[in-house]
């Protein structure tokens, strides 16, 4: 375990998904971590690829949010190439905000 905490590509992996917390979902107020819309992230050290999922396929603000997730990592991964993949399986659900998502929502 010790060799994947201290790997370094594993340590920038982290950091990636740490950052994607300050990607806010503009009509919720919830970051898309809380909100369960990030599924995977692939971090090579040429690119970061982000598989994600937005509440509806016709949410208004989609692509504010998919704008926000290559925004912030383009910041702090400056030598990297940024991707977001939007896929619509599995569906995403209120199943899906986590605790702290559910504490900012009201929804108990």
């Amino acid at each position: 375990m010790e060799d994947v905490i201290n790997n370094v590509d594993n340590k920038q992996k982290l950091k990636a998904l740490a950052v994607l917390y300050n990607v806010m979902d503009p009509e919720l107020f919830v970051n898309i971590m809380d909100l369960g819309l990030v599924y995977d992230l692939i971090f090579t050290p040429q690119s970061i690829l982000v598989t994600m999922t937005l509440s509806t396929s016709h949410c208004p603000m989609g692509e504010a949010i998919v704008e926000g997730v290559k925004n912030v990592l383009a910041e702090q991964f400056t030598d990297h190439v940024i991707e977001v993949e939007l896929v619509w399986e599995p569906k995403w659900s209120f199943d899906m905000i986590s605790a702290e998502g559910r504490r900012q929502l009201g929804i108990v």
